[in-house]
């Protein structure tokens, strides 16, 4: 109570000052974080002794969400093959769904005095089909809970916007700049793991724009700093307090924290949160490729003399790269003046680049290094790319076993034969299709390594159409004698598009 006045007291005695020294009026709510309030809250430079203070000051912006889902669920018909089979389930002869009632929690912060709060998409987006979200709540420090509404969500970068009311302002934090932030920096999350409201963990940054294949906005800041079930959504603090990052997700082989950790960077995620607060549509660059790294066995294969770019696997038609001219086989290394590289990959790159906008791209085709203009194209939402990737992959059709021996075996550790019309027909591919079937693969060999099997077609060796066993053993012959490592084949598989595949000789 006697800080309480005291702190009256000197506000009503030298508003003006404090006015003018922050350049916010005297009283006015300014965030958690603001320069003005966490200069005493701060560590040391260096190795901090307590994190106790700038807890304190940042950790009432930092709420607990949970929500109350409907999933529906496959019922169980206990008279199944019974003459009641039918009555199972049935009102007025219709089946009706059966559901049960879930849940879900996680972190999430407060970005504005009236309420906006930031989270993971995915802790207030149920998975699978058949399931709403009926409720969804904010937890606050002291227990206050407050019914949430969802502003906007976004799937591809796994950020949401909540809000909630009251008639008082709320205290909340505001990002920082994540393009400042070091390996080797100190850092705290604050979360809710396994429900534990209020948890603070420390450590630091690992690695930052770290990649781990998983969409469009594909770059992490990684952390040592204990992060659980829970813990998404929750926000990753400097020592200045800024929001740096939102905690996201872990590597772990046991389901806990193994000190591997990520999060989304501010940098990607405060112009996505803004554009969802206003209601905006997020729009994203496409070409419609589907790609991979380039590897060593690749750049063996290709003649390339370092790993570069990123290989084109196949072109979509009508999309933005086919209408450019891009093909299969392409490797792509720079767009709109940017490298492509591991820490910038090109769904990055091009995600980031508006709707409509005509670039240049820069690729290898053929051992040459060739420039094409594309105008970018309109990515598809999540649910549309999924739909697009669905195959069979349980088909297998009856293929006879092929001729052993010879350089393809010895070389490919692999058994094909010509693609007769009767194979055809068994794996629904058109008459006009040229290429050999493998019948057997090694399993010591590259090829079974990288996943080739029996009853995949390949259709070109090295570039280079394989029309017969003959042409394909002329494309091993002449790899040997160029001193290449590996051969680049093209393959199909039922079901599938067809994808370029490195594989090394032996």
């Amino acid at each position: 109570m006697k800080y309480a006045y005291g702190l009256t007291s000197a506000l009503l005695v030298g508003g003006a000052a404090i006015s003018l020294a922050t350049g916010h009026p005297a009283g006015a709510q300014v965030a958690q974080n603001d320069d003005s309030r966490i200069a005493g809250a701060v560590p040391r430079a260096g190795a901090p002794e307590s994190f106790a203070e700038l807890t304190a000051q940042l950790q009432p912006a930092v709420v607990n969400i949970s929500t109350k889902q409907r999933i529906e669920v496959q019922s169980m018909n206990p008279f199944a093959g019974t003459p009641f089979e039918g009555l199972f389930g049935r009102r007025g002869g219709q089946q009706q769904p059966q559901y049960r009632e879930g849940q879900s929690l996680g972190s999430g912060f407060i970005v504005s005095a009236d309420g906006y709060v930031v989270t993971n998409n995915h802790v207030i987006s149920p998975p699978g089909r058949g399931a709403t979200v009926e409720e969804i709540t904010v937890t606050m420090p002291d227990g206050t809970e407050y019914p949430a509404e969802l502003v906007g969500a976004d799937a591809a970068s796994d950020l949401a916007v909540l809000k909630i009311n009251r008639d008082e302002p709320f205290p909340f934090v505001e990002f920082g700049d994540s393009r400042q932030t070091r390996a080797g920096d100190w850092v705290i999350a604050i979360g809710n793991p396994f429900g534990l409201g209020g948890t603070v963990t420390s450590g630091i940054v690992s690695s930052v724009l770290r990649t781990a294949g998983s969409g469009p906005y594909d770059r992490y800041i990684q952390t040592d700093a204990s992060i659980n079930r829970g813990n998404s959504g929750g926000p990753l603090f400097d020592m200045r307090g800024n929001v740096i990052g939102i905690n996201n997700a872990i590597l772990s082989p046991t389901g806990g924290s193994v000190g591997i950790g990520f999060a989304i960077p501010a940098e990607i995620a405060a112009p996505i949160v803004d554009q969802l607060r206003e209601g905006e549509e997020i729009e994203r660059g496409y070409l419609g490729v589907r790609i991979q790294q380039v590897t060593d066995d690749l750049a063996d294969s290709l003649g390339l003399d370092r790993s570069r770019g990123e290989f084109v696997q196949s072109v979509e038609p009508g999309a933005a790269a086919d209408e450019a001219g891009i093909r299969a086989g392409d490797v792509v290394v720079k767009v709109n003046g940017q490298d492509v590289t591991p820490d910038q990959t090109l769904s990055f790159l091009v995600a980031n680049i508006a709707p409509g906008t005509r670039v240049p791209i820069e690729l290898y085709r053929d051992g040459e290094r060739r420039r094409v203009n594309v105008t970018v194209g309109k990515r598809p939402s999540e649910e549309e790319l999924a739909q697009q990737q669905m195959f069979d992959p349980d088909a297998q059709p009856e293929v006879p076993q092929g001729t052993e021996g010879g350089v393809i075996g010895e070389s490919l550790g692999l058994q094909v034969m010509e693609l007769t019309p009767s194979i055809r027909r068994q794996l629904g591919v058109s008459a006009d299709t040229a290429g050999v079937i493998v019948a057997a693969v090694d399993p010591n060999a590259d090829a079974a390594r990288k996943g080739l099997q029996r009853g995949d077609i390949l259709l070109s060796a090295n570039y280079n159409d394989v029309a017969s066993v003959a042409d394909l053993e002329q494309a091993v012959r002449e790899t040997q004698e160029s001193g290449r490592q590996a051969v680049l084949l093209r393959v199909q598989r039922r079901g599938q598009p067809a994808i370029y595949v490195p594989i090394r000789l032996r």
